[in-house]
């Protein structure tokens, strides 16, 4: 019972935290400036962005399955899309932002009685991704500074707390199930087969660019719609920053990166020479369109066991 109400305690303090978050950045941007922001943004651009984010559910899925594959697990296609959109939609409404996650990995171990397999094969697919989004935002800063786009204030204390978050969360169930060396060599070996073999790789490589295309894509598209975006340069910027923003809501403060997204913006969009409003405006964008293309899992959540 105590740990039950510990766990709430934790549930309605991550949910404080975000409000919170959310309260102070609005409180440290133009309100009235912020709104003619927002609507600003076209209702048909929504179409093609929410296209993108059926793109992103689907490659992720396949990502999950080859991954799975590699380890000897089987995963069907089918069910790996109705995992994935579960696992998301868990991920948007939860703490955190791996619950969705840890709760596929658990279901998919259960069903396949390869548990510590299907962890590994959850946690190596995410972190295949999070190592390309990594790249990804090291290259866009170099970028943004050598084009002189982005000022030197940039740094401001922003760490990239991702990588691992998945392990943390199942550490007190592995130290039950296997000796720390043991398991490590487990690890080591799984890593190889599914994520550092020379030919998974490029694969690896190339499927998580992919996707992490399609999260840029996004905000492309209501940048677009909003009037942000009129030249290469200017999209190319919104990559850029975009990326940054992604990286982001990897800290697991708050609910589905809300409160550190919007504040992330209202902090490097004028370090680019733009206005806070119009950073955490499509931050904002962005986060409740992911909300909405998520809602599909909210079906699989009561059809599914």
């Amino acid at each position: 019972m105590r740990e039950v109400r510990q766990k709430r305690v934790r549930l309605v303090a991550r949910w404080l935290i975000t409000v919170l978050v959310i309260g102070f950045v609005i409180r440290s941007v133009d309100t009235s400036a912020l709104w003619q922001e927002l609507v600003r943004f076209s209702p048909f651009v929504l179409i093609p962005a929410l296209v993108l984010t059926v793109v992103q559910v689907l490659l992720s899925a396949w990502r999950w399955r080859f991954t799975s594959k590699r380890l000897g697990l089987s995963l069907d296609y089918g069910v790996a899309v109705r995992e994935y959109y579960l696992a998301t939609f868990l991920n948007q409404v939860l703490p955190g932002g791996v619950l969705g996650d840890v709760n596929r990995a658990w279901r998919h171990g259960e069903g396949a009685g390869k548990r510590l397999a299907a962890v590994h094969g959850v946690a190596i697919e995410r972190l295949s991704g999070q190592l390309v989004l990594a790249l990804v935002v090291a290259v866009s800063i170099a970028w943004l500074f050598g084009s002189g786009q982005l000022t030197a204030g940039f740094w401001n204390g922003w760490a990239w707390l991702g990588v691992g978050i998945l392990f943390v969360a199942i550490a007190p169930w592995l130290a039950r199930k296997a000796g720390l060396a043991d398991y490590l060599q487990r690890l080591r070996r799984d890593l190889y087969l599914s994520l550092l073999d020379c030919s998974v790789l490029p694969v690896q490589i190339g499927s998580s660019l992919v996707v992490l295309s399609s999260y840029l894509g996004v905000f492309l598209c209501l940048a677009w719609g909003a009037g942000y975006v009129d030249t290469w340069a200017e999209a190319g910027l919104i990559v850029g920053l975009g990326s940054i923003l992604l990286l982001s809501m990897v800290i697991p403060l708050t609910v589905a990166g809300w409160g550190i997204r919007e504040g992330a913006a209202a902090l490097i969009w004028p370090m680019a020479g733009l206005p806070a409003e119009q950073g955490v405006a499509l931050s904002v964008g962005y986060g409740a369109l992911v909300l909405v293309s998520s809602l599909p899992g909210v079906v699989f959540l009561f059809t599914s066991r």
